[in-house]
């Protein structure tokens, strides 16, 4: 075949490689637009009606806007830290300082787990985190567009809609509400031979701990069987989406321990993420990292490097952090969440009311009887209706997902009496409907 003149249109990609023709796009649902943006509205509409009356905010999940966020002294040391740097491009995965500080300093691998700073990438965050393995996962898993991400029944909002923007179908595993709709083996393979009857292959696995939104956590035994089940029965990856699990009262994960409860080969099949938009407050620094085998972290580099790089300043701040002892640097964020998480233990078992409260921000209340006592039709309505007229905002569950519309997320990332307003505030508003 003749090599094309000057003059003639030409492919970037050899005909093979074309991406197919297919009218899909024109035929897929419309993803919409969070409405967890729009909770704070109805704060507002109650400020009007009650000027000088105060409003308690139990809906967002931002340390960084309910409590003093980023300490001072991180932000300094990562502005001087800019300033050494300069303003040049960086690697499409940050820095190798940034890779050599999430190995050393902030998670201290064993030297033999097989993990360095190849296998780290640095995102815009978490959700550019999820968007990157997403497609990761769909193009080295079985390589076809509209395989499947599984997640758990009342997931959060962002694993909806993240996966399906990129190609992904979601699929949301079985659970009961009775155990906070948590993952089994069985409904793990369920989910896999059902996707396997529609036609399509499992491309991951996701494992959130502690979950957003219930707030159940569960022990890492538990994680390395749920994983183990999924690889096993046909899932090309697991991801662990570790975000919250530094904003606890116990111990966080201890990944090398937790690696090493797995063969080499499965490593090569496991994706982590973690970062400091929660568990430091720095929800507008848009710093988290990927920990991946290096094919995974190859891929995703190659096509960062046409899309989103992280900004230098975003990795100093998490640098400066993991440099300062990660503990010390977060104090100002779990201290509180943790004294706030005790505090609402008690005033939830004094209630009677239904609940699961595990670590992380988050709570998660069953608000079904006052839903029907009042004629709504899920916690949506419930929602708008605390927030006008009682002055607390909180997340109905519907949001999440239709399983969860009986229930609402309360996040306690506030000093504990704000959390005890907020409860008590809602409480009062949700007794009113029973009258």
């Amino acid at each position: 075949m003749p090599a094309p003149s000057s003059s003639d249109p030409v492919f970037v990609v050899e005909q093979e490689e074309l991406i197919p023709v297919s009218d899909h796009l024109g035929q897929m649902a419309t993803i919409p637009p969070s409405r967890m943006f729009l909770i704070k509205q109805g704060l507002a509409a109650y400020t009007e009606k009650n000027p000088g009356s105060p409003i308690y905010d139990a809906s967002q999940g931002d340390g960084g806007a309910s409590l003093p966020g980023v300490a001072p002294e991180v932000l300094e040391r990562a502005q001087e830290m800019q300033m050494e740097r300069g303003t040049r491009y960086d690697m499409p995965f940050g820095t190798d300082m940034f890779r050599k500080a999430v190995v050393e300093d902030y998670w201290q691998l064993d030297s033999d787990v097989g993990v360095g700073p190849a296998n780290i990438v640095a995102t815009v965050g978490g959700r550019d985190a999820l968007v990157k393995a997403y497609q990761a996962m769909l193009h080295l898993g079985y390589g076809r567009e509209g395989d499947v991400l599984v997640v758990s029944r009342v997931p959060w909002i962002s694993y909806n809609w993240g996966p399906y923007g990129v190609g992904a179908n979601v699929v949301l595993a079985p659970g009961e509400e009775s155990t906070g709709w948590a993952y089994t083996p069985e409904g793990i393979r369920e989910t896999i031979s059902f996707a396997e009857k529609a036609g399509r292959k499992v491309a991951g696995f996701v494992i959130t701990n502690p979950d957003n939104p219930t707030g159940r956590t569960i022990s890492p035994d538990e994680q390395v069987e749920l994983a183990r089940v999924a690889l096993t029965s046909g899932a090309a990856f697991v991801l662990f989406d570790w975000m919250y699990h530094r904003v606890t009262d116990e111990s966080p994960m201890d990944l090398s321990s937790f690696l090493k409860r797995f063969s080499a080969e499965e490593r090569e099949r496991l994706i982590f993420l973690d970062g400091i938009t929660k568990s430091l407050g720095a929800s507008n620094i848009r710093n988290a990292h990927l920990i991946a085998p290096e094919t995974v972290v190859k891929f995703i580099v190659a096509r960062a490097s046409h899309s989103v790089i992280p900004s230098f300043y975003s990795t100093a701040v998490a640098m400066a952090a993991y440099q300062m002892g990660f503990d010390k640097a977060a104090a100002t964020i779990n201290q509180p969440t943790n004294e706030s998480r005790k505090l609402l233990k008690s005033l939830l078992e004094a209630s009677g009311m239904h609940y699961i409260l595990g670590k992380g921000y988050y709570a998660f209340m069953d608000v079904g009887k006052w839903l029907r006592a009042a004629g709504m039709e899920d916690s949506a309505e419930l929602g708008t209706y605390l927030a006008e007229e009682w002055g607390v905002a909180i997340v109905p569950g519907a949001y999440f997902s239709r399983f969860g519309n009986d229930w609402v997320r309360f996040s306690y990332a506030t000093p504990a009496e704000r959390s005890q307003g907020a409860f008590e505030r809602m409480q009062a508003g949700l007794a009113a409907l029973m009258q």
